[in-house]
């Protein structure tokens, strides 16, 4: 299995043990009170969406990733959604690890 697979079945693993926070709103909520730990928003989620979850993650020091596409995102949690919070710090230690593997860095 490769990383980027792994990595969405880690993040449905999440969703499972409610760890997870979606949706706009429960999102940006969850960084500005820092309880987000890890944030997804989808490549192809729209321009001022992920302009303003990515400006509001580095502002708030909270780690960010928009490499997949929000069918990816959807299929790994099981709702249609294109940006994901992670309230666990151990799960979002984790997907950083696998997305740098996935990277190759």
């Amino acid at each position: 299995m490769d990383n980027k697979q792994a990595t969405l079945q880690f993040l449905g693993l999440a969703r499972r043990a409610r760890k997870l926070v979606t949706g706009q709103d429960l999102v940006l909520t969850a960084i500005r009170n820092q309880k987000a730990k890890f944030v997804f928003v989808a490549s192809d989620a729209g321009a001022n969406t992920a302009k303003k979850f990515i400006d509001k993650s580095n502002y708030y020091h909270v780690p960010v990733y928009n490499g997949y596409t929000k069918d990816e995102l959807s299929t790994a949690i099981g709702q249609k959604r294109s940006i994901i919070g992670v309230l666990d710090a151990g799960m979002a230690k984790k997907l950083v690890t696998l997305i740098h593997n996935q990277k190759g860095e």
